[in-house]
C-alpha cells in the first residue's frame, strides 16, 4: 500500500537536512515542480489568488475556490502538498471544517495563521492579528479535528504577529503553539537573521519553516547551508514561480505586439508542451484500449460520395 501524502510529508520532516519547497498555484505548475524533482511542494494563497481571480490576497478569495483549486493540484501529481489555510476562514469551528475538507481533498499538511478577517498578505501593511487565546484555541481546534478524523495531517501553525505586534509576542505564540500540538512552527516575516536564530531556539524539537518572499520581502533569503546551520527544516518560496510568470508572460506580449513571436530558447517547443502537459503519456495509455477498427483520421481516407454531376 502507497503511503498517504502526510505520512510522505513526515518521513520529509524527520530526514536530515532542509527541505525546499516552491509553491504552486494550478495543477500545471504543480506538475513543473514535481517535474523538477522537488519532494513537496506549498500553495500560494497569494499566487492563487491572482491566477484564479486576478485579484490580491487581501481576503477576497473564498475557503471554496481554494478548496477547489487544491483539489485539481492534489490530482495533478504524486508528491505531497501543503495547504495554505490562511487563517481557517473564521473561528475555532470553522478552523475544524477546514481541516476536515483538507483531509478529504488529499492534502499532506496544512498551514494556519493567526490573522484576522479578512486577512492579509504576510509581507504587505495593514496585518492584524486575534487575540492569544483565540490564536492558540485555532491551532487546538486543528488538531482536535486531525485526531477526530483518524488522519495524520501535518498542522504548521504561524503567527503574524512579528510585525502586526512584536517579535517578543510571536515567539510567545509559536510556543504556546507547540504546547498544544503544532506540528511545525513559522513566524512570518522575521526581519533578520538573528531573529531566525532565535525563532529556532524556541521549541527546539518541533521543526521550523521559513517563509523566504522573493523580490523584496522582509525575511533575509538565506542560502540552503544557512537555513540548516540556523535551524530550520522547510522552506517556503511562494512567488518565484508567480514572479517569472507574470515576467515571462509580459515579454511575450511586448514580443508579438511588435509583430514577432517570442524568442528562441525563451519559449518551449510545441513537442517540449505536449510532454509537460501530458500528451505523449496520454496516447501511451490510450493503446491498450485500441480497437480492431481504426477511426477516420484524415480527409483522404473519406469515400467519396456520387452526386448528379459525376455522370
Amino acid at each position: 500500500m502507497a503511503e498517504s501524502p502526510a505520512k510522505a510529508l513526515r518521513r520529509i520532516l524527520d530526514s536530515p537536512g532542509v527541505h525546499l519547497g516552491p509553491a504552486c498555484f494550478d495543477a500545471l505548475s504543480a506538475k513543473l515542480v514535481e517535474r523538477a524533482g522537488f519532494d513537496y511542494c506549498f500553495t500560494s494563497g497569494f499566487s492563487i489568488s491572482a491566477a484564479r481571480l486576478g485579484l490580491p490576497d487581501v481576503g477576497l478569495i473564498s475557503f471554496g475556490e481554494m478548496m477547489d483549486q487544491g483539489r485539481q493540484i492534489i490530482q495533478a501529481v504524486s508528491i505531497p502538498i501543503i495547504a495554505d489555510g490562511d487563517n481557517g476562514y473564521g473561528n475555532a469551528m470553522n478552523v475544524k471544517r477546514t481541516i476536515r475538507e483538507a483531509i478529504r481533498a488529499g492534502y499532506a499538511g496544512i498551514f494556519l495563521e493567526d490573522q484576522i478577517s479578512p486577512k492579509a498578505c504576510g509581507h504587505t501593511r495593514g496585518r492584524k492579528v486575534v487575540p492569544r487565546d483565540e490564536a492558540v484555541m485555532r491551532i487546538k481546534a486543528a488538531i482536535d479535528a486531525r485526531k477526530e478524523s483518524g488522519s495524520d495531517i501535518v498542522i504548521i501553525a504561524r503567527t503574524d504577529s512579528r510585525q502586526a505586534v512584536s517579535f517578543d509576542e510571536s515567539l510567545w505564540r509559536s510556543q504556546a503553539f507547540a504546547d498544544v500540538g503544532a506540528d511545525v512552527l513559522l513566524i512570518d516575516a522575521l526581519a533578520s537573521r538573528e531573529e531566525m536564530k532565535a525563532f529556532c531556539k524556541i521549541a527546539p524539537s518541533v521543526p521550523k519553516m521559513a517563509n523566504l518572499l522573493e523580490g523584496g520581502g522582509k525575511t533575509p533569503i538565506l542560502n540552503p547551508t544557512e537555513l540548516e546551520d540556523v535551524g530550520f527544516k522547510i522552506a517556503a518560496y511562494p512567488l518565484s514561480l508567480m514572479g517569472v510568470s507574470i515576467r515571462a508572460m509580459q515579454n511575450a506580449l511586448t514580443s508579438i505586439k511588435g509583430g514577432q513571436i517570442p524568442s528562441h530558447g525563451s519559449i518551449p517547443t510545441f513537442e517540449e508542451i505536449k510532454e509537460i502537459v501530458g500528451f505523449n503519456s496520454y496516447y501511451e495509455e490510450e493503446k491498450r484500449y485500441a480497437t480492431s477498427t481504426d477511426h477516420v483520421s484524415s480527409q483522404n481516407d473519406v469515400p467519396s460520395i456520387r452526386t448528379r454531376s459525376d455522370g
